[in-house]
């Protein structure tokens, strides 16, 4: 048993991981002041399996140690799933598609759709020459507007990687929401550790705005956040970026979320990530309360294949679509018909021309 204090639950709970590994046992998470000044102290702890004696190393001993590790397997697999859409793309013979619909593959790629949604699009075309590209892309995308008639959970968390536009895109959907209805009662809460500029951000649109303020430093805080939940209808709560190999549903158990039935999560991404970003993401923020993806910067991306390349690997509706540098009228309820304009057209939820 061992503990561990740093400036904000993140790095503490970094410090455990990289002490103790992944199976520590969290016994205690709370806030205490140390040399005046308020830091997070986990007490963790892990139970140590007796020593082996050593083994001879034999074949089946080298092929045992070989199965268990499973990140190898895992690199090896993505390696040959690869390989095998690098052998299907030459059986996409587009000469197979009428004009039209060739023309519309053509431009998908360009786009940066990736083999595996192209080849899932040919495979719905071929046979038929005249069924349109949208027949085809229909089933693969869907959108969920970002209202609350739509997203009835008291809580929304918003949640990815740094940068991607989180905390930004949390204020713009208060405004949005404040500003049609006056009267709903919203908080803002942030669960950054106490520190960066985004509780900043937070703290100061909450002030200005005349919305309610809280922090999440601890998981009691989150408890008592839930409990005085009734003074509210919509609380957005703002998750921090996760350090190193840290996934969300780890964090969530941190922090006592993942026994909050009351709870939606929306993925916060750029179009811009490289695919290898964007296949860790989906396995980093891979969690049951994962509801949405919302997609930011859309003024500063040069191609949207990215936004159906998440869609068909998570599964996930597009919930809300943000652009432009400022917070009020920067962010759209997505709609089907939206993401497609941004796609073929290259228009911005607000009607502009993306060049």
């Amino acid at each position: 048993m061992k503990t561990f204090k740093a400036a904000n639950s993140t790095a503490a709970f970094a410090k455990v991981k990289a002490d103790l590994g992944k199976d520590a046992v969290i016994l205690s998470n709370k806030t205490i002041t140390d040399n005046g000044c308020k830091c997070c102290e986990i007490v963790a702890a892990v139970e140590h399996s007796p020593v082996a004696p050593p083994r001879q190393v034999t074949r089946d001993s080298v092929v045992d140690d070989a199965l268990q590790d499973t990140v190898g397997w895992q690199r090896e697999w993505s390696q040959i799933k690869g390989q095998i859409m690098a052998l299907m793309k030459p059986q996409i013979d587009l000469s197979r598609l009428s004009p039209k619909q060739k023309m519309a593959m053509e431009y998908l790629e360009r786009e940066d759709v990736n083999e595996k949604v192209l080849a899932r699009i040919y495979c719905n075309l071929r046979d038929d020459p005249s069924r349109s590209i949208m027949t085809a892309l229909d089933p693969l995308l869907k959108a969920t507007p970002f209202e609350p008639m739509n997203w009835a959970n008291k809580f929304q968390a918003f949640t990815g990687p740094g940068g991607a536009g989180k905390t930004t895109s949390l204020v713009r959907l208060a405004l949005k929401i404040k500003k049609e209805k006056p009267n709903t009662r919203i908080c803002l809460a942030t669960a950054d550790g106490g520190r960066g500029k985004g509780r900043l951000v937070l703290k100061h649109y909450a002030e200005l705005s005349g919305l309610a303020f809280r922090e999440i430093i601890t998981r009691d805080d989150f408890a008592l956040l839930q409990k005085e939940s009734g003074q509210f209808d919509m609380i957005f709560v703002d998750l921090p970026g996760l350090p190193g190999k840290t996934t969300l549903e780890e964090w969530v158990h941190l922090y006592g979320m993942q026994n909050c039935p009351d709870m939606s999560m929306h993925l916060v991404l750029n179009p811009y990530y490289s695919t290898a970003q964007f296949e860790r993401f989906t396995e980093k923020y891979k969690s049951e309360q994962l509801a949405s993806v919302i997609w930011t910067k859309l003024d500063e991306a040069c191609t949207f294949g990215s936004i159906l390349n998440m869609a068909c690997a998570s599964g996930l509706p597009v919930s809300a679509l943000s652009y432009g540098a400022g917070l009020k009228n920067s962010i759209k309820a997505a709609s089907e018909e939206m993401v497609w304009r941004l796609l073929f057209m290259r228009t911005m939820p607000n009607g502009d021309i993306q060049p």
